[in-house]
């Protein structure tokens, strides 16, 4: 599989239920670089393992829309916006935030990743536009 196959199989998971995603998609020696609203993360594999215990505990769905997914070498940027379906309200989908990330692909796994994600106001109807999913 090429890098991008790999990334985007990882973001068609179902990273709201499946416990093996981080095995099958994450190397051991991966590092994730996240920018936040809520400041900077430095996650290493067992971070991420914890991260996504209690993301299945917080969601039933997440689902990506994608506005860029462009491939050079080994690694992959994407840009996106995140939606999901809480525990409290599973029929309501909700926007959590947009997204752009480098991903670094070693031995078709995610190895490591360079992260800046900030919450989505659905309210700036412009902001929203620019993340319009697109064909990709």
């Amino acid at each position: 599989m090429s890098a991008k196959e790999i990334v985007k199989a990882f973001y068609n998971s179902d990273l709201a239920n499946d416990p093996t995603v981080v095995p099958r998609f994450y190397h051991k020696e991966c590092e994730l670089h996240w920018s936040s609203s809520q400041g900077f993360m430095h996650l290493d594999y067992d971070a991420i393992v914890d991260f996504f215990e209690g993301t299945r505990k917080s969601y039933t769905n997440l689902r990506f829309e994608f506005t860029h997914f462009i491939e050079a070498d080994s690694k992959v940027f994407t840009r996106h916006t995140l939606f999901a379906n809480t525990i409290e309200n599973p029929d309501n989908e909700t926007v959590l935030a947009h997204f752009s990330t480098i991903w670094e692909v070693k031995d078709n796994k995610l190895y490591r990743g360079y992260e800046i994600s900030q919450q989505a106001d659905e309210s700036d109807a412009e902001s929203m536009a620019s993340y319009a999913e697109r064909k990709i």
